[in-house]
C-alpha cells in the first residue's frame, strides 16, 4: 500500500506546527516503513515519487508513506475566515508556488508546449468539469444502509451492530 497525504499544513484554523513536532513523513518509521515528503507544488517531483512507492510495493517491499507539502489556498469551509489565522504574505509566497503555473512554465521552457496547446488543454478540461458535473447531477442517492457495503471484503460484526444501531436511530424518527 501506498499512503499519500496531502499536507496542506492546516486542520481548519490550526497550524500543523501546534499539531506535530515532527515532519509527518517521519511517524511512517515508527510503523516500520519509509516515509518520504515531496514538494506537493511539484507536479514533477509527486510523480517520481509515487512511482518510485508504487514499484516499491509491487515489488512485495511493504507500504509506503508520502507527505506532499503544499497549502491550501482558500477557506477551509463557506464558514471560515482564514484572514483571522492567516497572513497575506505568506498565502502570496504560496501562490507564487501554483502547481499548474510551475508545470506550464517548465513545459514551455522546454519547448513542449505553446499557446495553442495551452489553450487546446485548458478547453478539454472545462469540456471535461462539464461533463462530471453534469453526470454527478444524473446520480441518485445512496442510502444510508449502502454506505455499510463494501467497507471491508467481509463484513465484520462491529461494523454490522453499526449498521443496526443506525437503522434503529433512523426508525425511531420515523415513528415519532
Amino acid at each position: 500500500v501506498v499512503f499519500f497525504c496531502q499536507n496542506n499544513q492546516w486542520a481548519i484554523s490550526e497550524p500543523i506546527s501546534l499539531q506535530s513536532r515532527i515532519p509527518l513523513y517521519q511517524r511512517a518509521r515508527g510503523f516500520g516503513f519509509p516515509g518520504i515528503q515531496v514538494d506537493g507544488n511539484d507536479v514533477l517531483a509527486v510523480e517520481a515519487v509515487s512511482k518510485w512507492a508504487m514499484d516499491r510495493a509491487r515489488r512485495g517491499e511493504g507500504p509506503t508513506f508520502i507527505e506532499a507539502y503544499t497549502y491550501r489556498m482558500g477557506a477551509h469551509t463557506t464558514a471560515d475566515d482564514p484572514t483571522k489565522y492567516r497572513r497575506s504574505d505568506e498565502e502570496e509566497a504560496w501562490r507564487g508556488r501554483d502547481p499548474i503555473n510551475r508545470l506550464v512554465t517548465h513545459l514551455r521552457d522546454a519547448d513542449a508546449m505553446d499557446d495553442a496547446f495551452l489553450r487546446e488543454l485548458e478547453r478539454e478540461a472545462d469540456d471535461l468539469g462539464a461533463t462530471t458535473r453534469a453526470a454527478m447531477h444524473e446520480l441518485r442517492d445512496v442510502t444510508m444502509d449502502e454506505w455499510f457495503e463494501n467497507v471491508y471484503a467481509e463484513n465484520t460484526v462491529p461494523l454490522e451492530a453499526q449498521r443496526r444501531e443506525h437503522a434503529e436511530y433512523v426508525a425511531s424518527f420515523e415513528e415519532a
